[in-house]
């Protein structure tokens, strides 16, 4: 009827009204409000005074077919269909597609996830929330280093040489001694990571792909900044240990993974920094040192294990940190570092703006963003501590 199409129209402008901010406010509400209601009865009676024709007219031609009893004045039932991929209709629906590669019903793959190609497959939420993703290793090297807030330009004193106490004679004095120091000064450099999606992936997506974006954003920071600890050449980023020139005689050339390596390394420590200073190498390096053997084949080398089971890795009783950011023995060119001493609350990591994790939308592109961002600089304070194994090629 004529009439059911002008209400239907009538009802989609009030509803363009609605959606357009600047539009409903200049509208009357309560006015809308009173025409939508009208409306409303108006369309149930014109659709009660059509169905009523159609029955009708079947019974006339004789294909009136077995229907339940409406009283005139009752509302008309209306279905509770649970929609979405999750109700249990589209799980239904989506088992008998895998097993038996049914289509899946059109009313069921309505156009928000069907067509929205960037969400990916549409599996029914209860059977797989979650997204799968590589795993990396992270966070094992941030919580040994030493934390501060100065900031940024400002030059922190450091001493090199320490007085020395003499033994004198009754009545004697001792000779006037300078201290002398040095200065390290921060800088700032910025870290950030940005992630974007669509507002139709954040509206249609599954709940597990959202939960996702603030951990993986913190991750990323997480990961850079470990990396510039180790290796950062100071460009930009912070510098990193393997950056600075160990102290004369703590460069340890090393030609093969065996135990005079590690008893090289720990001579070349000295004893003032044996206090405090860690292995830091690949898991491959490390389990290569554990392999060791002696002429009989026999290991030399024992993992033990806590009471809680989890290995608590050592080599010759010292702590053994294992991360990614620098190549194994194998995998290290000739004169390139594979493993190193060092005591990292020696290293500052010096920040004047927390890292920050903030969302917001992009309104030319109606974009979801999700970004962090961060003010970082970090140094080594004191480098004594640092012995480093660099590969030399076998003779």
């Amino acid at each position: 009827m004529d009439r059911i199409n002008e209400i239907l129209q009538r009802k989609a402008e009030i509803n363009e009204i609605l959606k357009d901010e600047k539009r409903s406010q200049d509208a009357d509400l309560k006015e809308l409000e009173k025409e939508v209601r009208e409306l409303n009865e108006e369309l149930e009676d014109l659709q009660t005074r059509q169905r009523l024709i159609d029955e009708t007219k079947e019974i006339e031609e004789g294909n009136a077919q077995t229907r339940s009893v409406e009283t005139f004045n009752g509302q008309p039932r209306q279905e509770n269909r649970e929609t979405g991929t999750d109700s249990i209709e589209y799980r239904k629906a989506f088992m008998n597609h895998v097993v038996r590669g049914e289509e899946i019903p059109a009313e069921l793959r309505a156009d928000e996830i069907t067509y929205t190609t960037d969400v990916g497959s549409v599996i029914p939420e209860k059977v797989m929330n979650r997204i799968v993703e590589k795993l990396e290793a992270s966070g094992m090297i941030l919580p040994l280093v030493t934390r501060t807030a100065y900031r940024g330009g400002l030059t922190i004193p450091t001493s090199s040489v320490k007085p020395v106490a003499t033994w004198v004679a009754e009545g004697s004095g001792s000779d006037k001694q300078k201290k002398t120091t040095g200065n390290i000064t921060f800088a700032y450099h910025k870290l950030r990571c940005a992630v974007a999606m669509s507002l139709e992936v954040d509206t249609m997506a599954l709940s597990a792909f959202e939960s996702t974006f603030v951990q993986n954003v913190v991750e990323a920071m997480t990961k850079a900044l470990e990396q510039a600890i180790i290796s950062g050449d100071g460009a930009g980023k912070p510098t990193g240990i393997l950056s600075e020139t160990p102290a004369t005689g703590q460069a340890i050339d090393a030609s093969e993974v065996n135990y005079q390596a590690l008893v090289d390394a720990e001579a070349a420590l000295p004893l003032e920094y044996e206090s405090g200073a860690v292995w830091t190498m690949t898991k491959k390096t490390f389990m290569n040192f554990v392999g060791m053997t002696d002429s009989n084949g026999q290991p030399i080398a024992r993992v033990n294990y806590g009471i809680n089971g989890t290995p608590e890795r050592t080599l010759l009783g010292r702590q053994v940190v294992l991360c990614n950011y620098l190549d194994s023995f194998d995998a290290a060119a000739d004169g390139t570092s594979f493993a190193f001493l060092f005591n990292y609350t020696d290293y500052i990591v010096n920040t004047n703006y927390r890292m920050g994790v903030k969302r917001y939308e992009d309104n030319e592109t109606d974009d979801q963003v999700t970004k962090a961002v961060m003010l970082v600089d970090g140094k080594v304070v004191d480098k004594n501590s640092l012995v480093v194994l660099n590969k030399a090629s076998a003779a």
